[in-house]
């Protein structure tokens, strides 16, 4: 790791209501933040510093929801509902990946736009494919970004292309990945993927329980997404009281409270949780990937963020790939905007809508506590970063620094104004 300090107009979140701004200096001293200072301290004043002038500096964005076999059919078959579109576009998709070859070429196309993004973290769901899965994750630490990439499991109600012989295989194969990768990555790190109830058996599930324990993996999957999707798992698990408690009865499901177990867990969407879930979600510290583009195309549904943030719950962003259309977090901070509006105004009166200092804690601090101290400036963070130049959005105004990262969010600068992005204290672009 090296020592530096970047200099600039600077942006960061403290709470989910409270944004610093200032012109001056942020430190990093072997990959984590040292703080931020109108100037440099002595200690630090022998630390290279990168002039960034007048430009914008604010934390890498986090994506808690992306398919990256998805990322080939991005911004089409957006008519579809989520089952259709399962079945009309992922399905197909991903069964090319069974070809090393061909998941070589997509995946390389997607590993190089992440790195190209605003995007410094990212959960990220493979495919059922260990080979694949191996090469996107290749891929993926060539990329410099922070992730977590997970092969697929899956033994049911899927094309006979991408179902798994049976639980035990789906098992041994997963078993073998992690063992095949273990100590193989700076960083890049595996996590368990069931895809959803849907398509995991009981005995898939009781086995992912034993690898999840054997090799103690954080978790990623979807919940309470759309209303069909919900119908289809009290069809197939009666005995859970509701989607989130399928989950957890194999312990996969967040902080298990009566045994001390601490998993992990980050669920995609929660459009559709009931109060009791939503309960479950809090009292197990689940992460909530809120992905508004994704609802929004797969009529979905609106997510019910306002509710899930007043109760101090966990929740980030996440672009869900390619249900949304864009790997952009950037668009991500809009949308969330933009239909909680739609929720208060159609929906509930009482749920105000989410602020854009809301939206942005959700795409960096909110999101980046999955990964641990990620996701500011502030001290003892690991120092992500994004460096912006804004100097084409021109304006008659003498904007401050809040109302610039505003314009340059809604005016999507992430296309053509990142300048530098750092990641776990390194610059990778």
């Amino acid at each position: 790791m090296r020592n530096f300090v970047l200099e600039g107009n600077l942006c960061y979140s403290i709470t989910p209501k409270e944004l610093k701004t200032l012109r001056g200096y942020v430190v990093c001293k072997n990959g984590i933040c040292a703080g931020t200072f109108e100037e440099i301290p002595e200690e630090y004043q022998s630390f290279e510093v990168y002039d960034y002038s007048d430009m914008l500096i604010i934390p890498g964005m986090v994506d808690l929801h992306i398919h990256a076999p998805q990322y080939a059919f991005r911004g089409m078959g957006m008519d579809y509902e989520l089952i259709e579109w399962l079945n009309t576009q992922t399905f197909p998709e991903e069964a090319k990946y069974a070809d090393a070859e061909y998941a070589k070429k997509a995946y390389a196309i997607f590993a190089e736009n992440m790195r190209k993004s605003a995007t410094t973290r990212a959960c990220i769901f493979g495919t059922i494919h260990r080979e694949a899965t191996e090469i996107l994750m290749d891929l993926m630490e060539e990329s410099g970004l922070v992730s977590y990439v997970g092969k697929v499991n899956m033994d049911r109600l899927a094309p006979e292309s991408l179902l798994e012989q049976s639980a035990d295989m789906s098992a041994f194969s997963t078993f073998g990945w992690i063992n095949d990768i273990r100590g193989r990555y700076q960083y890049t790190r595996p996590i368990l993927t069931p895809r959803f109830i849907p398509s995991c058996t009981d005995e898939l599930m009781e086995q992912l329980r034993e690898v999840q324990r054997t090799y103690q993996l954080p978790v990623q999957s979807h919940l309470s997404e759309n209303q069909g999707e919900i119908e289809w798992v009290k069809q197939l698990r009666p005995d859970a009281a509701f989607y989130g408690d399928g989950y957890d009865k194999y312990d996969l499901f967040g902080d298990r409270n009566l045994d001390q177990e601490k998993v992990r867990t980050v669920m995609a969407h929660c459009v559709w949780s009931t109060d009791d879930e939503v309960r479950r979600i809090k009292d197990n510290g689940v992460f909530i990937a809120h992905c508004p583009a994704s609802n929004m195309n797969l009529s979905s549904g609106i997510a019910p963020i306002r509710k899930y943030l007043d109760l101090d719950m966990k929740v980030g962003l996440g672009s869900d790939v390619a249900g949304g259309q864009t790997e952009s977090i950037f668009r991500a901070i809009t949308d969330a905007i933009q239909v909680s509006k739609m929720y208060w105004r159609h929906v509930d009166e009482k749920a105000k809508p989410v602020t854009f200092e809301e939206a942005f804690y959700m795409a960096t601090k909110g999101g980046g506590e999955f990964f641990g101290k990620v996701g500011s400036f502030e001290d003892g963070y690991e120092f992500d970063a994004l460096v912006l130049d804004d100097s084409a959005l021109k304006s008659p105004n003498d904007l401050n620094i809040r109302q610039r990262i505003e314009r340059a969010i809604y005016l999507s600068l992430d296309l053509n104004g990142i300048v530098a992005k750092y990641a776990a204290g390194r610059k990778i672009c």
